[in-house]
């Protein structure tokens, strides 16, 4: 279907060098797309590009650690010399917490899980919004803003208070972007991942006692894989959801609602 066809397309994965935005990198580059992919490990980043690159599109990996304001401006202004334009950005990076009850978790920790999730999506977001927003009065409009959730920013995650509140927050920050950019033709969107094999669950998942208790919650009775996200990135960048903004994608196999 044409509307799906991505080619000539740049798309801004933060986090794209494993799980979910890796997940997400492959569906994109499968349709045509050209990919920008930042990670803090250039490992990492060196194996993700080699594997995008096998569909054949321009692929850009960046060393960038997007809880530093800094970084994240250089480095999305060298993605625009080397690639010309960014079409579509998924914030997509984020780290874990230390699991605690409220009432004992650190500062520290608190200000950690936030620096990343909350604060690193505002700095990227923000940039690409200001990119877009120059291309529409420019006379070229359009664009895509897709935010990373999680399924803990709609169920009560108990000891994941720091982070819950970081996917909480970014539902109403992607609400407020689908207001604010739709005059520029430029959706924003958030996808709510639930329980997903990953390098940031691996330690979860891997614990039978907690796979006990939590798989038979899945109505599905399996985790979640990163190529379940391949689908709806590829959606989200599209010309087939230009109409289809401030909304909220959970991708959980029915977790929450079971």
């Amino acid at each position: 279907m044409k509307g799906f066809d991505l080619s000539g397309k740049v798309a801004l994965v933060t986090g794209g060098n494993g799980g979910i935005g890796l997940g997400m990198a492959e569906g994109l580059a499968a349709a045509g797309a050209d990919l920008v992919i930042w990670g803090s490990n250039a490992d990492k980043n060196a194996a993700a590009e080699n594997k995008l690159k096998a569909h054949g599109h321009r692929v850009l990996a960046q060393r960038c650690d997007v809880a530093d304001e800094a970084q994240v401006e250089a480095s999305f202004a060298a993605a625009l010399k080397t690639m010309g334009r960014v079409d579509g950005c998924f914030a997509n990076a984020g780290v874990s917490q230390a699991r605690a009850p409220l009432a004992e978790l650190p500062t520290k920790e608190w200000k950690r899980v936030l620096a990343v999730n909350l604060d690193g999506a505002f700095f990227t977001l923000r940039a690409a919004a200001r990119h877009m927003a120059q291309r529409s009065k420019a006379g070229d409009a359009g664009g895509r803003l897709v935010g990373m959730a999680s399924s803990a920013a709609i169920h009560g995650a108990a000891r994941a208070s720091a982070y819950a509140a970081t996917k909480g927050a970014m539902l109403s920050m992607i609400r407020a972007l689908a207001v604010e950019m739709a005059r520029h033709q430029v959706t924003a969107n958030s996808i709510l991942p639930g329980w997903i094999e990953s390098d940031m669950t691996a330690k979860a998942i891997g614990d039978e006692k907690f796979a006990a208790a939590v798989l038979p919650r899945i109505p599905m009775r399996r985790w979640g894989t990163k190529e379940d996200f391949a689908g709806i990135a590829v959606y989200l960048m599209s010309d087939a959801s230009s109409y289809h903004t401030g909304d909220s994608f959970v991708i959980d196999g029915a977790y929450t609602i079971f």
